[in-house]
Protein backbone atom coordinates (compact mmCIF):
# COMPACT_ATOMS: atom_id res chain seq x y z
CA UNK A 1 0.00 0.00 0.00
CA UNK A 2 3.00 2.04 0.95
CA UNK A 3 4.47 1.67 -2.60
CA UNK A 4 1.22 2.86 -4.50
CA UNK A 5 0.98 5.51 -2.28
CA UNK A 6 4.18 6.56 -3.64
CA UNK A 7 3.82 5.67 -7.21
CA UNK A 8 0.70 8.20 -6.77
CA UNK A 9 2.58 11.19 -5.68
CA UNK A 10 5.50 10.68 -7.81
CA UNK A 11 3.31 11.01 -10.71
CA UNK A 12 1.48 13.76 -9.56
CA UNK A 13 4.18 15.82 -9.37
CA UNK A 14 7.22 17.25 -12.16
CA UNK A 15 10.00 19.11 -11.53
CA UNK A 16 10.66 22.16 -13.76
CA UNK A 17 13.72 20.70 -15.56
CA UNK A 18 11.16 17.44 -16.48
CA UNK A 19 8.41 19.81 -17.43
CA UNK A 20 10.99 21.76 -19.90
CA UNK A 21 12.14 18.08 -21.18
CA UNK A 22 8.49 16.93 -22.02
CA UNK A 23 7.41 20.38 -23.37
CA UNK A 24 10.56 20.63 -26.07
CA UNK A 25 9.95 16.39 -26.44
CA UNK A 26 6.13 17.09 -27.69
CA UNK A 27 6.88 20.16 -29.79
CA UNK A 28 9.78 18.25 -31.58
CA UNK A 29 7.63 15.18 -32.02
CA UNK A 30 4.56 16.76 -33.39
CA UNK A 31 4.17 20.60 -32.96
CA UNK A 32 2.03 21.43 -29.93
CA UNK A 33 3.14 23.97 -27.86
CA UNK A 34 2.51 23.54 -24.20
CA UNK A 35 2.12 26.87 -21.98
CA UNK A 36 4.84 27.70 -19.00
CA UNK A 37 2.09 26.97 -16.77
CA UNK A 38 0.84 22.92 -17.40
CA UNK A 39 2.16 21.11 -15.67
CA UNK A 40 -1.03 19.87 -14.13
CA UNK A 41 -2.42 18.72 -17.57
CA UNK A 42 0.85 17.08 -18.46
CA UNK A 43 0.95 14.83 -14.91
CA UNK A 44 -2.60 13.88 -15.43
CA UNK A 45 -2.04 12.69 -18.73
CA UNK A 46 0.37 11.30 -18.67
CA UNK A 47 -0.52 8.65 -15.22
CA UNK A 48 -1.87 6.35 -16.89
CA UNK A 49 1.44 5.66 -19.72
CA UNK A 50 3.74 6.28 -16.56
CA UNK A 51 2.16 3.47 -15.01
CA UNK A 52 1.70 1.20 -18.24
CA UNK A 53 4.89 1.64 -18.54
CA UNK A 54 5.83 1.14 -15.17
CA UNK A 55 7.96 4.23 -14.25
CA UNK A 56 7.02 6.86 -11.51
CA UNK A 57 7.70 10.28 -13.14
CA UNK A 58 7.58 12.16 -15.88
CA UNK A 59 11.47 12.63 -16.24
CA UNK A 60 11.93 8.49 -16.49
CA UNK A 61 9.37 8.36 -19.11
CA UNK A 62 11.37 10.87 -21.54
CA UNK A 63 14.29 8.87 -21.12
CA UNK A 64 12.34 5.95 -21.68
CA UNK A 65 11.34 7.34 -24.96
CA UNK A 66 14.28 8.67 -25.99
CA UNK A 67 16.13 5.81 -25.75
CA UNK A 68 14.07 3.97 -28.38
CA UNK A 69 12.72 0.57 -26.58
CA UNK A 70 9.01 0.86 -26.62
CA UNK A 71 8.11 1.28 -30.58
CA UNK A 72 4.66 2.65 -28.97
CA UNK A 73 5.68 4.47 -26.43
CA UNK A 74 5.66 7.75 -28.54
CA UNK A 75 2.49 6.94 -29.71
CA UNK A 76 0.82 6.95 -26.77
CA UNK A 77 2.43 10.06 -25.83
CA UNK A 78 1.27 11.76 -28.54
CA UNK A 79 -2.29 10.10 -28.13
CA UNK A 80 -2.62 11.75 -24.59
CA UNK A 81 -1.98 14.64 -25.28
CA UNK A 82 -3.97 15.63 -27.83
CA UNK A 83 -6.96 17.26 -27.69
CA UNK A 84 -9.83 15.03 -30.21
CA UNK A 85 -13.00 17.64 -29.03
CA UNK A 86 -14.80 17.11 -32.25
CA UNK A 87 -18.43 16.96 -32.82
CA UNK A 88 -20.88 16.43 -36.67
CA UNK A 89 -21.39 19.87 -38.34
CA UNK A 90 -19.53 21.75 -35.83
CA UNK A 91 -20.44 25.32 -35.49
CA UNK A 92 -22.50 24.86 -38.40
CA UNK A 93 -22.31 27.84 -39.97
CA UNK A 94 -19.39 26.59 -41.78
CA UNK A 95 -20.84 23.98 -43.82
CA UNK A 96 -23.88 26.23 -44.90
CA UNK A 97 -20.83 28.18 -46.19
CA UNK A 98 -19.24 25.04 -47.94
CA UNK A 99 -22.53 24.35 -49.87
CA UNK A 100 -23.99 28.17 -50.71
CA UNK A 101 -20.61 29.99 -51.24
CA UNK A 102 -17.54 27.70 -51.47
CA UNK A 103 -18.58 25.01 -53.78
CA UNK A 104 -20.27 27.28 -56.20
CA UNK A 105 -17.45 29.18 -56.54
CA UNK A 106 -15.14 26.06 -56.84
CA UNK A 107 -17.24 24.37 -59.38
CA UNK A 108 -17.95 27.55 -61.73
CA UNK A 109 -15.19 26.57 -63.80
CA UNK A 110 -16.68 22.83 -64.09
CA UNK A 111 -13.42 21.10 -62.54
CA UNK A 112 -13.46 17.23 -63.34
CA UNK A 113 -12.04 16.43 -59.86
CA UNK A 114 -13.22 17.79 -56.65
CA UNK A 115 -10.71 17.26 -53.72
CA UNK A 116 -10.80 18.61 -50.38
CA UNK A 117 -8.13 18.00 -47.19
CA UNK A 118 -9.66 17.76 -44.09
CA UNK A 119 -7.01 18.30 -41.68
CA UNK A 120 -6.33 16.82 -38.03
CA UNK A 121 -9.79 15.15 -38.43
CA UNK A 122 -9.93 13.16 -35.30
CA UNK A 123 -12.62 10.63 -35.22
CA UNK A 124 -13.95 11.48 -38.73
CA UNK A 125 -16.97 13.42 -37.79
CA UNK A 126 -15.59 16.51 -40.12
CA UNK A 127 -14.99 14.72 -43.18
CA UNK A 128 -18.04 12.64 -42.73
CA UNK A 129 -19.93 15.71 -42.08
CA UNK A 130 -18.32 17.32 -45.48
CA UNK A 131 -19.47 14.37 -47.47
CA UNK A 132 -23.16 14.72 -46.34
CA UNK A 133 -22.91 18.28 -47.30
CA UNK A 134 -21.92 17.34 -50.50
CA UNK A 135 -24.43 14.69 -51.15
CA UNK A 136 -26.99 17.65 -50.06
CA UNK A 137 -25.71 19.60 -52.56
CA UNK A 138 -26.08 17.16 -55.45
CA UNK A 139 -29.35 16.30 -54.12
CA UNK A 140 -30.57 20.17 -54.84
CA UNK A 141 -28.33 21.08 -57.30
CA UNK A 142 -27.70 17.22 -59.47
CA UNK A 143 -25.21 17.01 -62.16
CA UNK A 144 -23.47 20.27 -61.07
CA UNK A 145 -20.24 17.73 -58.57
CA UNK A 146 -17.75 16.27 -60.92
CA UNK A 147 -17.85 12.34 -60.58
CA UNK A 148 -14.73 12.08 -59.33
CA UNK A 149 -14.51 13.33 -55.68
CA UNK A 150 -12.07 12.83 -52.79
CA UNK A 151 -11.64 13.66 -49.31
CA UNK A 152 -8.43 12.78 -47.77
CA UNK A 153 -9.14 13.73 -44.65
CA UNK A 154 -5.87 12.78 -42.31
CA UNK A 155 -4.59 12.82 -37.91
CA UNK A 156 -1.44 12.42 -36.27
CA UNK A 157 -3.42 9.87 -34.15
CA UNK A 158 -3.26 6.41 -35.31
CA UNK A 159 -6.06 5.29 -32.70
CA UNK A 160 -8.18 8.36 -34.27
CA UNK A 161 -7.81 6.88 -37.87
CA UNK A 162 -9.03 4.11 -37.18
CA UNK A 163 -11.95 4.56 -35.08
CA UNK A 164 -12.81 7.13 -38.02
CA UNK A 165 -12.16 4.18 -40.51
CA UNK A 166 -14.74 1.77 -38.98
CA UNK A 167 -16.98 4.95 -38.76
CA UNK A 168 -19.17 3.49 -35.93
CA UNK A 169 -20.41 6.04 -33.20
CA UNK A 170 -22.08 5.33 -29.98
CA UNK A 171 -25.16 7.22 -28.61
CA UNK A 172 -23.58 9.69 -26.64
CA UNK A 173 -21.59 10.81 -30.13
CA UNK A 174 -23.49 10.79 -32.66
CA UNK A 175 -26.26 12.85 -30.79
CA UNK A 176 -23.77 15.88 -30.79
CA UNK A 177 -24.74 18.08 -34.12
CA UNK A 178 -26.48 15.13 -35.76
CA UNK A 179 -29.98 15.62 -36.72
CA UNK A 180 -32.63 12.81 -36.31
CA UNK A 181 -32.99 13.17 -40.62
CA UNK A 182 -29.42 12.95 -40.90
CA UNK A 183 -28.84 10.11 -38.59
CA UNK A 184 -31.51 7.86 -40.60
CA UNK A 185 -30.40 8.81 -44.01
CA UNK A 186 -26.70 8.23 -43.55
CA UNK A 187 -26.17 6.05 -40.53
CA UNK A 188 -27.45 2.42 -40.18
CA UNK A 189 -27.96 0.98 -36.71
CA UNK A 190 -25.51 -1.69 -35.99
CA UNK A 191 -24.24 -3.46 -32.53
CA UNK A 192 -21.92 -0.71 -30.36
CA UNK A 193 -24.07 2.33 -31.74
CA UNK A 194 -24.63 3.37 -35.62
CA UNK A 195 -22.38 2.93 -38.51
CA UNK A 196 -21.93 5.91 -41.64
CA UNK A 197 -23.22 4.17 -44.52
CA UNK A 198 -21.31 3.99 -47.98
CA UNK A 199 -22.91 6.77 -49.73
CA UNK A 200 -20.90 8.86 -47.07
CA UNK A 201 -17.92 6.49 -46.87
CA UNK A 202 -17.26 6.05 -50.35
CA UNK A 203 -15.19 8.90 -51.65
CA UNK A 204 -13.56 9.45 -48.11
CA UNK A 205 -9.44 7.94 -47.56
CA UNK A 206 -7.96 8.02 -43.63
CA UNK A 207 -4.47 8.60 -43.65
CA UNK A 208 -2.09 8.92 -40.73
CA UNK A 209 -0.61 12.47 -40.98
CA UNK A 210 1.84 14.28 -38.72
CA UNK A 211 1.30 17.89 -39.83
CA UNK A 212 5.00 18.81 -39.86
CA UNK A 213 5.35 16.04 -41.99
CA UNK A 214 5.78 16.73 -45.84
CA UNK A 215 2.48 17.28 -48.35
CA UNK A 216 4.05 16.56 -51.62
CA UNK A 217 2.84 13.24 -52.16
CA UNK A 218 -0.92 14.27 -51.34
CA UNK A 219 -1.40 15.65 -54.92
CA UNK A 220 -3.55 19.06 -55.01
CA UNK A 221 -6.77 20.40 -53.07
CA UNK A 222 -10.12 22.94 -53.77
CA UNK A 223 -10.58 23.04 -50.38
CA UNK A 224 -8.70 22.55 -47.15
CA UNK A 225 -10.61 22.26 -43.55
CA UNK A 226 -7.68 22.82 -40.48
CA UNK A 227 -10.23 24.01 -38.27
CA UNK A 228 -9.33 24.54 -34.09
CA UNK A 229 -5.50 22.64 -34.42
CA UNK A 230 -3.37 25.94 -35.28
CA UNK A 231 -4.14 26.97 -32.22
CA UNK A 232 -1.15 24.31 -30.54
CA UNK A 233 1.05 25.52 -32.96
CA UNK A 234 4.15 28.38 -32.07
CA UNK A 235 3.96 31.37 -34.63
CA UNK A 236 6.56 29.73 -36.48
CA UNK A 237 4.87 26.05 -37.39
CA UNK A 238 1.42 27.79 -37.73
CA UNK A 239 2.94 30.16 -40.81
CA UNK A 240 5.31 27.07 -41.58
CA UNK A 241 2.05 24.50 -41.86
CA UNK A 242 -0.42 26.77 -43.47
CA UNK A 243 2.36 27.86 -46.33
CA UNK A 244 2.90 24.20 -47.01
CA UNK A 245 -0.94 23.82 -47.57
CA UNK A 246 -1.17 26.90 -49.83
CA UNK A 247 1.53 24.91 -51.92
CA UNK A 248 -1.27 22.13 -52.08
CA UNK A 249 -4.07 24.36 -53.22
CA UNK A 250 -5.40 24.84 -57.18
CA UNK A 251 -5.91 27.90 -58.19
CA UNK A 252 -9.41 29.98 -56.78
CA UNK A 253 -8.84 27.27 -53.79
CA UNK A 254 -10.26 27.77 -50.09
CA UNK A 255 -8.57 27.71 -46.87
CA UNK A 256 -11.00 27.29 -43.58
CA UNK A 257 -9.54 27.66 -40.10
CA UNK A 258 -11.57 27.19 -36.80
CA UNK A 259 -13.50 30.23 -35.52
CA UNK A 260 -10.87 31.30 -32.82
CA UNK A 261 -7.92 30.96 -35.03
CA UNK A 262 -6.80 34.08 -37.61
CA UNK A 263 -4.05 34.13 -40.73
CA UNK A 264 -2.85 37.78 -39.00
CA UNK A 265 0.73 37.39 -39.54
CA UNK A 266 1.26 34.19 -40.26
CA UNK A 267 0.88 33.64 -44.59
CA UNK A 268 0.31 36.17 -47.35
CA UNK A 269 -0.33 34.00 -49.56
CA UNK A 270 -4.63 34.18 -48.78
CA UNK A 271 -6.88 37.09 -49.12
CA UNK A 272 -9.48 36.65 -46.39
CA UNK A 273 -13.31 36.74 -47.61
CA UNK A 274 -16.16 36.77 -44.89
CA UNK A 275 -19.16 35.05 -45.52
CA UNK A 276 -22.35 35.34 -43.39
CA UNK A 277 -20.28 35.27 -40.45
CA UNK A 278 -17.75 32.98 -41.51
CA UNK A 279 -13.94 33.87 -42.02
CA UNK A 280 -12.50 32.24 -45.51
CA UNK A 281 -9.08 32.20 -46.87
CA UNK A 282 -8.83 32.40 -50.69
CA UNK A 283 -5.66 32.09 -52.24
CA UNK A 284 -3.82 34.46 -53.95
Amino acid sequence: MQTNRKEFQQTNSITDLEYRAFREYLEDTCGILLGENKQYLVTSRMRKVIHECKLATVGELIEEVKRGRNSTLKEKIVEAMTTNETSWFRDSQPFNVLKNHILPSILKNAPKRLRIWSAACSSGQEPYSIAMTLNEYQLTHPGVLPKDIEIIATDISPAMIKHATEGVYDEMNIVRGMSDERRQRYFKQVEGGWRVNDLVRKNIQFRNLNLLQSYALFGRFDLIFCRNVLIYFSHELKSDIVNRMAGTLNQTSYLLLGGSESMAKISQKFQMEKVDGTVLYKLL
